[in-house]
């Protein structure tokens, strides 16, 4: 509580004395029980029905605003569905007493229930004629206003709940994400990918390049960590187990930096498919965002982080070495780390890479900011994809692709590395990685080699979030 709230006089303490007053004329300020009978959406939308019929209504929510002019009260009640204009005349309550009540000691930002009949104000405003009203719950701190709202952006992520109260916007947001992953989970459904559960505490991290979050569990006394991806090494096991269409929507955990897009904790979807590849990834892949853009928003084409694309366009295929050559005139294939850490420099990109790897990936983030998508990029270096199945043509390289949108990466799939020789190989060179500091180089995983070693059909895997 900063020193602002305790000081006699203000705000809170002039709350915290209306509870007092409340108490003494019998009025429960945080009572349990409610009657509410209808949303007020609800009533909104049969409006003229109710009218017709002279319908008692109860609603319930939050005071937004309060305007009390002599006998007549105006007060706009809010709930998830909307809001509305309650209005309270003190001729027109079923106990006047009840009026002087609630103009003195009923703030904005408190939750109340009204019940009454609704009607149109000669201003045309659609409103409801309170017979009775209920305090629900006393706020001891007003809420922002509509016009001056929350603007502090540090201020609306630590009282969160404060800018779902205020911005509407940021609440369709919380249910456009729930019918984001409702759509997906259908999407798959329909595909016939059955829904897996896989560990979140691992004593290996896999799956992914990141630095992962240590906890340890004390009944077996070692250090654990929180997954990076969503059991990628898990799903692959079923894959082997004899399972051919699995995926999982749950939450992934990395400890590293944070910017618009990138969370240390978010939610991911990822899906395997025995006797597929990348290419019939990229299909079904399209499909799914396309899917997801038409149940979702209802649309295909976006704008974002100053780009416009179309998911129902022609989606190019990007190639990763082509496309840093042209853009940098950097060959990552033969490249020294000392040509790449100077092209950075030139360019300005800060970093802190420990490995030319990490040197690459910064270089590539420099080039992909000016890429509007839709697209798929390919032909990404076999030493930057541990997991992935190299090219037949070209082992150098990889069958991978990555989701491009508005100049960022937004999915990540692969025709899966099921040669163990290779796959061992692979988690040497990673290890030595580690070894040399690069803590975002990913961890052997020697039981997944064992695994692989009794036989995994071909895979195509993919991965995306929110």
């Amino acid at each position: 509580m900063n020193e602002d709230q305790q000081k006699p006089g203000s705000e809170r303490e002039e709350r915290l004395a209306k509870i007092a007053l409340l108490h003494e004329k019998g009025i429960v300020p945080f009572p349990s029980v409610t009657n509410k009978t209808h949303d007020i959406g609800h009533v909104l939308d049969a409006f003229e029905d109710l009218q017709k019929d002279e319908q008692e209504v109860i609603i319930a929510g939050r005071i937004r605003s309060k305007r009390t002019h002599g006998n007549l009260s105006f007060i706009d009640v809010e709930d998830f569905s909307g809001r509305m204009q309650v209005v309270l005349s003190k001729k027109e309550c079923s106990d006047p007493e009840q009026y002087k009540p609630f103009v003195k000691l009923v703030d904005a930002g408190d939750f109340i229930q009204v019940r009454g009949k609704v009607f149109v104000t000669q201003a045309g405003q659609r409103s409801v004629m309170t017979a009775d009203w209920t305090l629900l719950t006393k706020a001891l701190r007003g809420m922002p206003t509509d016009h001056f709202g929350l603007k502090d952006e540090d201020e609306r992520y630590r009282r969160r709940y404060v800018d779902m109260a205020v911005n509407s916007e940021v609440r369709e947001r919380f249910v456009r994400r729930a019918k984001f992953w409702r759509v997906m989970r259908q999407f798959m459904e329909s595909k016939g990918f059955l829904h897996i559960e896989t560990p979140t505490l691992e004593t290996t991290t896999g799956g992914a390049e990141a630095r992962p979050f240590i906890t340890h569990h004390n009944d077996f006394d070692l250090e654990v960590y929180l997954r990076i991806s969503i059991g990628e090494l898990w799903q692959k096991r079923a894959i082997a187990g004899g399972l051919e269409k699995t995926y999982e929507i749950g939450r992934a955990f990395r400890n590293e930096g944070s910017s618009p897009n990138h969370l240390q904790e978010f939610t991911n979807m990822e899906f395997y498919w025995a006797y597929a590849n990348y290419r019939d990834g990229m299909q079904l892949v399209q499909e799914m965002y396309r899917t997801l853009a038409q149940e979702v928003y209802g649309k295909t084409t976006f704008e974002a982080h100053g780009h416009q694309f179309d998911l129902a366009d022609e989606w190019r295929e990007i190639d990763y070495c082509g496309e840093i050559m042209e853009r940098t005139g950097i060959d990552v294939m033969s490249a020294s780390e000392e040509e790449i850490k100077n092209k950075l420099k030139e360019l300005g990109v800060e970093h802190d890479a420990a490995s030319k790897e990490r040197l690459i990936d910064n270089l590539w983030k420099y080039c992909r900011k000016d890429i509007a998508g839709p697209g798929f990029l390919v032909g990404h270096p076999a030493f930057l994809s541990p997991l992935a199945k190299r090219m037949h043509d070209d082992p150098a390289k990889v069958e991978k692709f990555q989701v491009i949108l508005a100049g960022a990466e937004v999915g990540n799939g692969y025709s899966e590395l099921n040669d163990p020789i290779d796959q061992a190989e692979r988690f040497s060179e990673q290890q030595k990685l580690l070894e040399s500091g690069d803590d975002e180089a990913m961890m052997p995983d020697w039981d997944f080699v064992e695994m692989l070693e009794y036989g995994m059909p071909p895979t195509c895997g993919f991965g995306a979030g929110e």
